[in-house]
C-alpha cells in the first residue's frame, strides 16, 4: 500500500465555472483521509486511531497550514497531536502573510529600506535559508511573488488571467534581491511582500522532525500537503512507500510510480495539475516564473525532490519546475538533492541517487536515462 497520500497525490476533480474549466485538488472528507492514511484500524476515538498491527502507534488527520495533513507516530504517545497543533501554530504565529501579528505579516506591513523589523530568531533563520536558495537558483525560486500569485487567484473559484502589462507593472515590486537581512533584522524595499507559501509545508515537516527527535519517537510519517517526512525505521522492518501522483491521470491511474524510502528524509512534489485553470485551450497553473509572472513553461509537468530538509525539498521542487530539467541539475548538485522529473511528453527522468528507489507503474509514461 501507499503509506501516505497527501494533497498532491489526490485525484483532480473537474468543476465548470462560467466559460472556463477550473481544476484544483479538493479536500477529501475525513473518512476518505482515514482510508488513505490508515490501513488496519481497529478503533477510532476522535481523530486518534488505535492500529491493529501490534505496534505502539497513533495517527491523526486534520487541516493545517491551508491543506490536508496526516501524522502517524510510532512509539511516542501524544506526539501526533502535538505535531498537528504545532503546524497550526507556526502558520498563525510565524509564516502566514494573511494573519495579522504573524512574523511575516508584521515584516510585510512595517519593514522598509530604512526601518527594519526584527522577527523571531526562528523566522529569521528560515529567511536566511530561503534567500540562499533564491540566490543559488538565480531567482527561479523567489519568495516575493505572493502579490503576483494573489492576482492570478488560482486557489479560488474565480481565477483571473492577468494581462502582460498588469504583470509587468506588478513585477516591479518583486525580486528576492529586494529583501535585505541585517543582524537579526529584515529590510524590504517599498512595495515588496514576502510569501513563504512555497516552503511553508516543508518547514512544517522540519519542525515535526525536531519534535519527533525530542520525543524519542521510534518512527513516523508526516504529510503536509505536497510535502512528506519519513522518520526512522518502520517497526515491521519494511521501507516507507510514497506514491508520486499521475500528473495527467487520463486512464484513471492515480500514481505514475512510487518511491521506496528507507529511513528519514523529506519528499516534496510540485506539478502543473495542483491548481490551474484552462482558458481557450491554454493551461494556466500556479507555479509562476519570477521573470515573467506567467506560469512556468519549462517542459515539465511534475518534479519530485528527495533530500534531508523539508524546507529545501519544498523550495527545490518549485525552483526545478521553473528551471526545467537541464538547468536544475547544477542546483540539485549544490544541495545534494535527488529528483524525479516528468516531462510534458510523459517521459520520466530519475536522478542517479533515486534509480534504485523508484518504480514506474503507469505504462503510459516512459522512463528514460539522464
Amino acid at each position: 500500500h501507499i503509506d501516505s497520500q497527501p494533497a498532491f497525490l489526490q485525484n483532480i476533480e473537474e468543476q465548470p465555472m462560467r466559460e472556463r474549466k477550473i481544476f484544483m485538488n479538493r479536500k477529501k472528507s475525513f473518512a476518505n483521509l482515514l482510508k488513505i492514511t490508515c490501513v488496519m484500524v481497529c478503533s477510532c476515538i476522535g481523530t486518534q486511531l488505535v492500529w491493529a498491527d501490534k505496534t505502539n502507534s497513533e495517527s491523526i488527520t486534520d487541516t493545517a497550514m491551508g491543506t490536508d495533513c496526516s501524522v502517524r507516530v510510532f512509539g511516542s504517545d501524544g506526539t501526533a497531536k502535538d505535531i498537528m497543533d504545532m503546524l497550526s501554530d507556526i502558520e498563525n504565529k510565524y509564516l502566514s502573510w494573511r494573519i495579522e501579528g504573524s512574523d511575516i505579516a508584521n515584516i510585510n506591513e512595517n519593514a522598509s529600506e530604512s526601518e527594519p523589523v526584527m522577527p523571531s530568531k526562528w523566522t529569521y533563520s528560515y529567511l536566511e535559508n530561503v534567500l540562499d536558495l533564491a540566490r543559488e537558483s538565480s531567482g527561479a525560486f523567489d519568495p516575493t511573488l505572493g502579490r503576483v500569485s494573489q492576482l492570478w487567484n488560482l486557489e479560488s473559484d474565480n481565477p483571473y488571467i492577468p494581462s502582460k502589462s498588469e504583470l509587468t507593472e506588478l513585477l516591479l515590486e518583486t525580486g528576492w534581491e529586494k529583501i535585505n537581512l541585517g543582524e537579526g533584522e529584515v529590510f524590504l524595499k517599498d512595495g515588496v511582500q514576502i510569501d513563504l507559501g512555497a516552503v511553508g509545508k516543508g518547514i512544517g515537516c522540519d519542525e515535526a522532525q525536531k519534535m519527533l527527535e525530542e520525543a524519542d519517537a521510534d518512527a513516523a510519517v508526516v504529510s503536509v500537503g505536497g510535502s512528506i517526512l519519513t522518520y526512522g525505521k518502520k517497526p515491521d522492518g519494511k521501507p516507507w512507500k510514497i506514491g508520486i501522483a499521475n500528473p495527467r491521470n487520463e486512464d484513471g491511474e492515480s500514481y505514475l510510480g512510487s518511491l521506496t524510502i528507507d529511513g528519514t528524509c523529506s519528499i516534496s512534489t510540485s506539478g502543473d495539475y495542483e491548481k490551474y485553470v484552462i482558458e481557450d485551450g491554454v493551461r494556466y497553473h500556479h507555479i509562476l516564473d519570477p521573470k515573467t509572472g506567467y506560469p512556468a513553461d519549462s517542459g515539465l509537468i511534475s518534479v519530485t525532490i528527495v533530500c534531508d530538509d523539508g524546507w529545501l525539498s519544498d523550495g527545490l521542487s518549485t525552483a526545478c519546475f521553473v528551471l526545467g530539467y537541464e538547468d536544475s541539475l547544477p542546483l540539485l548538485e549544490t544541495y545534494q538533492a535527488e529528483a524525479v522529473f516528468v516531462t510534458e511528453d510523459k517521459e520520466v527522468i530519475v536522478t542517479d541517487g533515486l534509480k534504485d528507489m523508484f518504480t514506474l507503474t503507469d505504462s503510459s509514461y516512459e522512463q528514460v536515462e539522464e
